[in-house]
């Protein structure tokens, strides 16, 4: 009874675009078959679908001409239509809720990653950007994915300890070197990190520039392994 009447009150909605959909934590019948979810063999390093049967270990032609630093990398789909709508409106929207939907799906696509004993590690903003957005949208993820599938979370295990430009424009080579020592482990917290399986948490895979910066950090508080888990994975970048 209290449901109907939350959902007569609040009608479920589109996560995407925000009609009414009469269901809970879903997107609606148009913005659904236009949301590209990874799903059967993905690549080991950042989640996007291999053809046919594949080994564990194997990677996607990105992955194999550009190695990367952690052991394993999952996605939900890739970043464009329904899935960007809803990274956007969690990031530059102040749809905080949309994290908690989000994290079912990573949870589904990170199955295997997230164990009792790991670190759920959110990738950092520097001081000045979080003061103008509010709040980490990789926090709020870490936080719903420890809920949904264990874990814990150290929400501040590294940091940004120096303002990078916007990545937006930049070639492969020009995020690499833009996120070259801006990320660290924390002082406060490193010895947290050290021993442990951690899976750091974003919310977007472009080049993996970034990812990469918080593993290399990761590895320097002595993490037994990391892993990654991102909602959405950008399209092959050059």
């Amino acid at each position: 009874m209290a449901r109907k009447l939350v959902h007569l009150a609040y009608p479920p909605r589109c996560l995407s675009c925000g009609v009414e959909t009469g269901t809970d934590n879903m997107l609606c019948q148009s913005c659904w078959p236009e949301a590209h979810f990874f799903a059967g063999s993905v690549c080991n390093g950042c989640g996007v679908p291999l053809p046919g049967q594949v080994e564990e270990t194997d990677l996607c032609e990105s992955c194999h001409a550009h190695p990367v630093p952690w052991s394993r990398g999952r996605s939900v789909g890739l970043y464009e239509g329904p899935l960007r709508r809803m990274v956007l409106a969690l990031k530059h929207g102040d749809r905080q809720d949309n994290a908690q939907h989000m994290a079912r799906w990573m949870a589904a696509a990170g199955e295997g990653l997230i164990s009792d004993e790991s670190l759920l590690v959110p990738v950092p903003l520097h001081w000045g950007r979080m003061v103008r957005r509010r709040y980490n949208q990789s926090v709020l993820l870490a936080r719903a994915l420890a809920r949904e599938s264990g874990g814990e979370v150290v929400p501040d295990g590294l940091q940004r300890v120096r303002a990078t430009k916007s990545q937006k424009d930049m070639r492969r080579t020009e995020r690499f070197e833009n996120q070259r020592s801006a990320i660290r482990p924390h002082t406060k917290r490193s010895a947290l990190l050290a021993d442990r399986p951690v899976v750091l948490v974003d919310d977007v895979m472009t080049t993996g520039a970034t990812l990469s910066a918080c593993t290399e950090a990761c590895f320097e508080a002595g993490a037994k392994s990391v892993s990654v888990l991102v909602f959405a994975r950008v399209a092959r970048l050059a």
